[in-house]
């Protein structure tokens, strides 16, 4: 019973350091908004979670860094890539300081929710250690 709480909230960790990193990589774009040729980039990590998620029982295992698991090697690792689209600035720079600001909000309320849900976990193992006793 155990193994699945703590299933559950390492789930959430990796959740809230998805959205961590991609925190810091829109707040980096935000601050290369007048940077000629900066490219934006953006994270991805919500399909790595859905197929941990979807997984049977069965785990692949690494025996070498260049193998790939389910999570890359062991760790949770996000899809970092640069958005390489057209750019409709004479300097090459394609940020666009409405869409990174509507994708930080959008990014807060996703980080808040998951925040939320790990502390309602933690807050129901401690009722199971104090055996329903407050």
């Amino acid at each position: 019973m155990f193994n699945i709480a703590y299933d559950n909230v390492n789930f959430l960790k990796q959740a809230l350091d998805g959205s961590w990193k991609r925190n810091e990589i829109i707040n980096n774009n935000i601050a290369n908004v007048n940077t000629p040729g900066f490219k934006r980039s953006r994270v991805q990590f919500e399909g790595i979670l859905s197929k941990q998620l979807s997984k049977d029982d069965f785990e692949l295992q690494t025996t070498n860094n260049n193998h790939i698991g389910i999570n890359g090697n062991g760790e949770f690792k996000p899809l970092i890539s640069k958005d390489k689209s057209f750019s409709t600035r004479l300097d090459g720079n394609n940020v666009n300081i409405d869409i990174e600001n509507s994708e930080s909000s959008k990014n807060y309320v996703y980080y808040v929710s998951v925040l939320k849900q790990m502390d309602s976990q933690f807050k129901r193992l401690k009722n199971i250690v104090s055996d329903g006793r407050k």
